[in-house]
């Protein structure tokens, strides 16, 4: 895959838009950040700094924006970009009704049309840790930060690529493609809710890309299922997220 994943997840994500306007909104006016899949509280996390207060941010791949607006309650002076027309204009739309003045902006998180530097920290809950890829919007995050700023990112787990059925069906304890050389998945033509181009690296070639990047790991954290959790939640059954991880959250500093 080498560049066509920008305009099929540009087309997917425009397409579906409208099914992230109430999720968007809960989140928008939720009374403290909560994560991923299922809701996992940011006092258990730890994604955001406590107090943020003129800190530059970039939240890359912001879909809804909720994130972003987060970062500037807590004092952010916040920045965010999409390659989604659609959902930013319901980034834009909850932004102002919440009065909170964020720059949202148009474009590929894996070529931002700013300045090296201009950013303490950098954020991406799946959009650009998923939809983009890592040869390009790690660097890309790491050229944006200034020197010691910080990239937390939570994304899929690899297990969870590894155990979801080439046809999108839900994960399996069972390994349906290998783990070594894992890069990117095409869900365009899935059987089950078909959507846009997927990327994830194993865990030693994410570690390989952050040492040569110029980015320093200070936390890893695989993140299960809650206890009360049930059903099937983005494909993945609780029971399986309770005994495997379903994503992971990666915390660097930029050297």
């Amino acid at each position: 895959m080498t560049g066509g994943h920008v305009s099929i997840n540009r087309d997917y994500w425009n397409s579906n838009a409208g099914d992230w306007v109430a999720p968007g909104e809960r989140l928008w006016a939720a009374p403290a950040p909560e994560w991923g899949f299922w809701g996992c509280p940011e006092a258990e996390l730890g994604m955001l700094p406590a107090d943020m207060t003129g800190m530059r941010t970039i939240e890359l791949g912001c879909g809804a924006g909720y994130v972003s607006g987060w970062m500037a309650k807590r004092g952010a002076v916040a920045t965010g970009i999409d390659v989604s027309a659609e959902q930013l204009a319901t980034a834009r739309r909850l932004a102002a009704g919440h009065g909170i003045d964020i720059a949202f902006i148009e474009g590929n998180a894996e070529t931002v049309p700013l300045p090296g530097g201009s950013f303490d920290f950098a954020i991406s809950e799946y959009g650009a840790a998923i939809w983009c890829d890592p040869d390009l919007w790690i660097p890309e995050a790491h050229r944006l930060l200034a020197p010691g700023g910080r990239l937390v990112f939570m994304a899929n787990h690899p297990l969870a690529y590894v155990g979801t059925p080439p046809d999108g069906n839900a994960v399996e304890p069972v390994f349906h493609r290998p783990y070594r050389g894992m890069n990117s998945v095409d869900w365009t033509d899935a059987l089950v809710e078909p959507g846009g181009v997927e990327f994830n690296r194993t865990i030693a070639d994410w570690f390989a890309l952050f040492r040569r990047t110029g980015f320093d790991v200070e936390d890893y954290r695989e993140v299960y299922a809650p206890d009360d959790a049930t059903g099937v939640t983005f494909a993945v059954p609780a029971d399986w997220g309770r005994q495997y991880p379903a994503e992971q959250v990666w915390k660097l500093r930029k050297r």
